[in-house]
């Protein structure tokens, strides 16, 4: 039950999952955050009055009075860092003074409405503490005069203990998304922003300050993400007084959002996380996502994606062929990429005019489709409903629905221009054709693609910048999609993982992590997607022996043991198997269907391993009953035999019975396997494994073994080791 805070000074807790996090609620000023770190227990109102009154601001030499800080920071509080609120009309009403507040509390819940009578504004702040111990705020303005008040900037920021020393966020590019970049903080600003109207492949994803040396198990952290998928920015703001924050929210471009009267604006929601450990703050993003009503519930099917494996040349009975394979090899889902549609024989042209290319598919879709349906599996089509080709009869019908500037065209990306859905006309167009194919050819699935950045996107209706209404015209759609088609999954790819954010997965059901296959390369950028996102969310491939973006050339045993831990798919012609390739690939596939309970539901466990040329990590059950780790070298290490892996967080007391799942990898020469791979396996108990770790076997580098541990007396069968 809610209730509304009507004292002139109160503090509230609030505790989920180890997480405390205690505000500052006053009749004449926005909420404040004067604890977010570990849960202080239960305390009187007494005890968190003093806490209050111990961790109060002191007077600086900037003003009379101690300078607090909202989560919507403001000047007029003599905040001299980046205020929260940029706005104005014409000049005035541009630093805005929030008082008259009224606050509603229900259990872990507050919303927070203040009013400036002066600028004419109100502004409503809703804080969130999630079960899973994940902290999220927005924050809406509303126009109460009759002037427009030209909206500039609207975040929200979270304070950090000044115990946090070090940064780490995330950068990348295609192909190479997810590259971890680490920094002290220092005085100043560290400010990540975003123009590319979509997430990015080089976005922070999720913005992290932390204690020295903090790592996957160790060292507070504290982070932030922007769960929104057009234009945002993240900050780490640390100030000569000693205090850091961290903000974020939407970036807004000139002019794209002026509000008139009784017109408002709310912020996506802004996401912060917090634990001992990079893995412990990582599972409140899990956690929160697995218990959103929409997250996936049924197993994960294996996937077979057709790019690499025929990219444009469409042709039935090579086609049909790839799905006959596909079905001996256990796959669930079949996936046709581009290629399918009018016009489409290379990248050039086709984009907008979603229909069913005659010239190759004389009998349309109906062929393929009803031979999956009779093997059993799942068709899956991919589109780029956002693009649009200029060699199309779309555009050439359309020229005004194309995101443009006044006066000219922006340059071109992969000879594509983006399509204005904030037009009602286009956004009605794309849907009726995506709803027409998907209701005719049973479509499960789509992958959802978007291949370019939006340079100068105007729209030709306003003359003002589009990407905030693209964005939000993109979220439509796919929920008027979902709406009309109950059950319809939706991947979001963008130039491969360009498009990772919560905000797209409100209504998507999966991430495409990266364009690039190559198993070393995705050794990173899985475990660096797993900061924000839960195994069962990301497609992870197995691609052809020879990488399309690396030209490296690795083992079966190595691109499939680095994708098993992800949604198991293939990207791979895979009609041309030799008949070892076609029962290993069979036997990783059996073992993903097995274990994928265990894959999509357990703890994510990243170790911190001191050897910098080898990787560990797996998966623990929630019980601890049983876990699934993956160990890899990844370059010759400079000294042999390394320091064992030590495996945390399995239950001290059980035993455990450790054996290899997956065919043997190549071993290097002169050295003998551990014990735990032969026949049979090992036991050790918890503790072993946390204390002393378990051996590293002697693998050549760019390979990988995978170790099953299941608790004694509940010993599953599994495939046996070949």
């Amino acid at each position: 039950m809610s209730k509304e805070v009507t004292a002139q000074l109160t503090h509230l807790q609030l505790r989920a999952a180890g997480t405390g996090v205690v505000l500052r609620l006053a009749a004449d000023e926005l909420p404040q955050i004067l604890h977010w770190g570990a849960d202080l227990g239960g305390v009187s109102d007494e005890q968190l009055q003093d806490f209050a009154d111990n961790v109060s601001p002191a007077r600086d030499n900037s003003v009379d009075v101690p300078v607090r800080i909202s989560v919507v920071p403001e000047n007029s509080s003599a905040w001299m860092g980046t205020p929260g609120l940029r706005g104005h009309r014409s000049g005035s009403a541009w630093t805005p003074q929030f008082r008259s507040l009224t606050h509603t509390v229900d259990g872990n819940t507050v919303r927070s409405r203040g009013v400036d009578a002066e600028s004419e504004l109100e502004l409503v702040v809703d804080i969130q503490l999630h079960d899973s111990g994940l902290l999220r705020l927005r924050a809406s303005v509303r126009n109460l005069g009759a002037s427009d008040y030209n909206l500039e900037q609207l975040v929200v920021a979270l304070p950090v203990s000044g115990s946090a020393v070090e940064s780490l966020d995330q950068a990348g590019r295609w192909s190479k998304e997810r590259t971890p970049q680490r920094r002290p903080i220092t005085v100043g600003t560290h400010l990540r922003e975003n123009r590319r109207g979509r997430t990015g492949a080089d976005a922070a994803t999720v913005l992290l300050a932390g204690e020295q040396d903090f790592g996957f198990g160790h060292g507070e952290v504290w982070g932030l993400h922007v769960g929104f998928s057009g234009n945002h920015v993240s900050y780490l703001e640390h100030t000569s007084a000693g205090k850091t924050l961290l903000g974020g929210g939407e970036l807004l471009l000139p002019g794209e959002v002026i509000l008139k009267e009784g017109q408002e604006y709310c912020t996506p929601w802004v996401y912060g996380c917090h634990g001992v450990g990079l893995d412990a703050a990582a599972q409140q993003f899990h956690n929160y996502l697995r218990a959103r009503p929409q997250h996936p519930t049924t197993p994960r099917p294996v996937t077979l994606n057709t790019w690499e494996a025929v990219y444009f040349d469409h042709d039935l009975s090579r086609i049909l062929a790839l799905a006959d394979k596909a079905a001996e090899l256990g796959v669930e889902r079949f996936v046709l990429d581009d290629g399918w549609f009018r016009g489409r024989r290379d990248d050039s042209a086709g984009l907008g005019d979603w229909f069913v290319d005659e010239d190759v598919w004389p009998e349309g879709l109906h062929p393929l489709s009803d031979h999956l349906a009779k093997l059993g599996i799942e068709f899956g089509l991919w589109f780029e409903p956002e693009m649009i080709n200029p060699r199309s009869d779309l555009a050439r019908e359309h020229p005004e629905w194309i995101l443009q500037p006044q006066g000219r065209m922006p340059l071109p990306a992969r000879h594509q221009q983006v399509l204005n859905l904030a037009i009602p006309e286009a956004f009605a167009y794309i849907r009726d054709r995506i709803s027409e194919l998907v209701s005719r050819y049973n479509i499960a699935y789509i992958k959802w693609d978007h291949n370019r950045d939006l340079v100068e996107a105007g729209s030709t209706v306003t003359g003002a910048a589009g990407v905030h209404e693209q964005t939000l015209a993109t979220y439509r759609l796919l929920e008027e999609l979902k709406s009309r088609h109950p059950g319809l999954e939706i991947e979001s790819c963008s130039s491969g993982g360009a498009r990772v954010d919560l905000g797209i997965l409100e209504f998507t059901d999966r991430v495409w992590a990266s364009d690039c296959i190559d198993p070393l390369e995705r050794q990173q950028i899985l475990r660096w997607t797993a900061q924000l996102l839960p195994p069962e969310l990301v497609g992870s491939h197995i691609g052809s022996p020879h990488s399309h973006t690396t030209g490296r050339t690795h083992d079966l045993s190595f691109r499939a043991a680095t994708a098993l831990f992800g949604h198991y798919g293939i990207e791979w012609d895979i009609t041309a198997l030799t008949a070892r390739e076609h029962q290993d690939l069979g036997h990783w596939i059996g073992v993903y269907k097995q274990h994928r309970a265990l894959l999509h539901q357990g703890t994510v466990v990243r170790v911190d391993h001191p050897t910098p040329e080898i990787s560990a990590h797996g998966i623990i059950a929630a019980d601890r009953s049983q876990a699934m780790f993956e160990f890899t070298v990844l370059s010759l290490p400079s000294c042999w035999p390394p320091v064992p892996v030590r495996i945390k967080g399995l239950d001290p007391e059980r035993s455990y019975r450790i054996r290899q799942l997956g065919p043997t990898p190549p071993l290097g020469t002169n050295n003998n396997s551990p014990a735990w791979m032969n026949d049979g396996g090992i036991r050790l108990s918890g503790a072993m494994l946390a204390a002393a770790g378990l051996a590293m076997p002697p693998l050549r580098p760019e390979h990988s073994v995978v170790v099953y541990l299941e608790s004694e007396g509940e010993i599953r069968s599994s495939p046996a080791a070949s």
